[in-house]
């Protein structure tokens, strides 16, 4: 689709989003399966059903403007997943707090990713008038965000000083 005006390129990045939470979701699955701390794991769980509630918000905006998930791909998600299964996953992590901490570290640069995309959605949705759609969007920031300050708690809590030794 070439894209023309901001209503355009909002739809686009509705789309790359939707894409980008897909990859997300399914690689905090794994990274919930590798990690040692319970309060980490179950954090990360959370982490996949507040993308799971992003998506669907995805899905639903998607489907009143007519438009579909899955006619992008994100390529730098796909990145960061990439990043996240062989830094969080595979590598040679003798220490499982230590791999907890790597874990964290590779989530919140996916996180990151996250609050970018929907920060810009929020703001193009304001500018369109789509209030609506500004308002569902924001509280997908607004958990992200949350999702964010849930795994510096954790590492700042005790995580990263267990993986010291």
């Amino acid at each position: 689709m070439a894209l023309a005006n901001l209503k355009d390129i909002y739809l686009d990045q509705l789309q790359d989003v939707h894409s980008a939470d897909t990859q997300a979701a399914k690689v905090t699955r794994e990274l919930a399966d590798a990690a040692h701390d319970e309060g980490l794991k179950k954090a990360l769980q959370a982490g996949v059903d507040g993308i799971g509630d992003g998506l669907k918000t995805l899905t639903a905006i998607l489907s009143g403007h007519g438009a579909k998930p899955g006619e992008e791909f994100c390529k730098g998600m796909e990145g960061l997943v990439n990043e996240a299964r062989a830094h969080g996953i595979q590598e040679d992590i003798s220490d499982p707090d230590a791999r907890d901490a790597m874990i964290i570290s590779q989530y919140q640069r996916m996180a990151h990713y996250a609050i970018a995309g929907y920060g810009c959605l929020v703001a193009f949705a304001k500018r369109l008038d789509l209030t609506e759609d500004a308002d569902k969007l924001q509280k997908c920031l607004d958990a992200t965000y949350h999702g964010d300050k849930t795994m510096t708690k954790l590492a700042e809590g005790g995580i990263n000083k267990a993986a010291m030794s």
